[in-house]
């Protein structure tokens, strides 16, 4: 979360500039009360074994359809409780369609990596039934939580989301035009930095009062909560998958057999972290290596021509 709340000029609901919010902030402010509220079980989120293989880049590319899979019934449960209740003094502030909408991205998502009859091929999951069931469930009886589920999904997309697609095309080999990756594309929104800050400012003129904004960073604990039971589910799917995993694009040593010989890319990335155990192992795979040989023995070489021509 960015400390600088202030609204900035933006495009609200597609039509025009608007500029608006407040010169300060108050730790009453609803942005400020979520953001505290859910640090840490933000930070836990963040450090499932899910989501550290996938920001360093080793991804299961089934897994990652599943977790696109899921994502689609999580939006599109939340997407219509947006637009049962995009009238309700509690979310009408904070109904952008055009901008954040992500179901029919992750339909498109979803027919480039199962083909044409994409929803004949897919179901939800038990971790992804529960976080749908609870977003309908608040939205039938007690809308203005959806605010919190707007807030943790929506903001967390156009934060560390960005930060994902990178990983995921990389690793992936997936097109530079972005198919298989459209869920991140935001095409309704200019500048992410400036669009976060209108939708916290939003947020915090909404009318509400002290037990409605403890419910509400309560019902974004529990969002995070949800997320991390289908990433917990992911991770056990994967242990019964039989597929290599994914590293940046290129096979992690593990699936080398444990030579690091294989695997440039793993020893170079072990190298330039600074460990010199590493380094060492990089050094004695290069030895091991005909090719490697051959390149120190020319490297030796090119060594004693210059110690020659030095000490003429």
């Amino acid at each position: 979360m960015s400390a600088d709340k202030m609204a900035t000029t933006a495009s609200a609901n597609g039509a025009g500039p608007v500029n608006e919010g407040k010169d300060t902030l108050s730790p009453e402010d609803l942005s400020e009360l979520l953001a505290a509220g859910t640090k840490e079980v933000h930070e836990k989120a963040e450090n499932t074994q899910f989501v550290k293989d996938f920001l360093k880049g080793r991804i299961r590319k089934e897994l990652f359809k599943l977790g696109a899979v899921a994502l689609y019934y999580t939006y599109t449960a939340m997407e219509e409780e947006i637009e049962r209740n995009k009238d309700h003094p509690h979310f009408a502030p904070l109904y952008f369609p055009t901008e954040l909408h992500r179901r029919e991205a992750l339909a498109r998502d979803l027919e480039y990596f199962y083909g044409p009859d994409w929803q004949s091929e897919v179901s939800c999951s038990p971790a992804a039934q529960r976080y749908v069931d609870r977003i309908h469930e608040v939205g039938q009886e007690d809308p203005v939580l959806l605010v919190s589920h707007a807030y943790t999904r929506y903001m967390g997309d156009l934060s560390g989301g960005q930060v994902l697609k990178k990983v995921a095309q990389r690793a992936m080999k997936l097109p530079s035009t972005g198919e298989g990756l459209e869920f991140y594309t935001f095409d309704g929104i200019h500048s992410a930095k400036e669009f976060k800050q209108l939708y916290r400012s939003r947020m915090n003129v909404l009318v509400l009062d002290g037990d409605t904004k403890k419910r509400l960073v309560a019902e974004a604990v529990k969002a995070f909560q949800f997320n991390m039971e289908v990433f917990d589910e992911l991770e056990e799917i994967g242990k019964t998958i039989q597929e290599d995993v994914l590293d940046a694009g290129m096979p992690v040593h593990g699936a080398m057999g444990g030579d690091i010989s294989k695997c440039p890319y793993y020893s170079a990335k072990m190298a330039a972290a600074g460990g010199s155990e590493y380094a060492c192992q990089l050094a004695m795979a290069v030895l091991r290596h005909p090719t490697g040989q051959v390149l120190c023995a020319a490297l030796a070489a090119v060594l004693a021509g210059f110690a020659a021509w030095y000490l003429m």
